[in-house]
């Protein structure tokens, strides 16, 4: 699976040894060493997906995320030397999808890219429209409508979170059951990959997120939707 690569390391031997790696798995790689050259660079042509380290110089990785994601919906994956979480939730609630750690392994970074840009592409296996309370969702279309006809915007990962709870209306979903159905893994992720994207959605979908009617938690189960 080929794709275009944004790396944004300003580390020259991580950044290189990054594009060396992603090359040899088959992507078309372009590293840049600041958040500021990545905006630039994205303008001009924008990418499949975007690797962004959190501790960059000037424009920080997490204004770099958000910056990205006002105008697009590209899957991003940050770049974190820590796994603790603060650093996690601060770039996940920045709008990044998913995360690793310094070191990795580069097979793992490449099963991570392959998983998002696996979900970023349609497939014949979407399900035909799904509605709960006044929204409707159109997944073959990736698009999520309110019942005056006005479009929310959700990116790739949020869009596909929503269509899986939509497609089981009431029933409980682990966030074991989640991970492997919008991420495309479970031994790679955590469940903090989730419930950061809940509360995004929640912001999204529910007239009052501290009180939610149709994304509810279960404890010590997981979440459901409600119609």
């Amino acid at each position: 699976m080929s794709g275009r690569i944004l790396v944004v390391e300003d580390d020259e031997r991580i950044r290189s040894s990054m594009r060396l790696a992603l090359e040899g798995e088959g992507y078309d790689v372009k590293d840049v060493a600041s958040g500021e050259e990545a905006l630039d660079v994205f303008a001009d042509a924008p990418t499949d997906v975007a690797l962004i380290d959190i501790m960059l110089p000037g424009m920080d990785g997490f204004e770099c995320c958000r910056a990205l994601r006002r105008q697009s919906a590209v899957p991003i994956i940050i770049v974190t030397a820590r796994a603790d979480t603060h650093d996690v939730v601060a770039g996940l609630e920045a709008g990044a999808d998913d995360y690793v750690t310094k070191p990795f392994v580069a097979k793992e970074l490449a099963a991570r890219i392959r998983a998002l840009l696996r979900r970023a592409r349609p497939t014949e296996e979407d399900p035909g429209a799904l509605s709960f309370g006044t929204m409707q969702l159109l997944p073959e279309q990736g698009v999520l409508r309110k019942a005056d006809g006005t479009e929310v915007h959700c990116t790739r990962t949020e869009f596909r979170l929503l269509c899986e709870l939509a497609a089981s209306p009431n029933k409980v979903l682990s966030r074991e059951q989640l991970l492997d159905r919008v991420w495309g893994y479970d031994y790679f992720g955590d469940g903090r990959l989730v419930d950061v994207h809940i509360r995004r959605l929640r912001t999204k979908v529910e007239a009052d997120p501290a009180l939610p009617q149709h994304i509810l938690t279960v404890r010590g189960m997981g979440y459901k939707l409600v119609p």
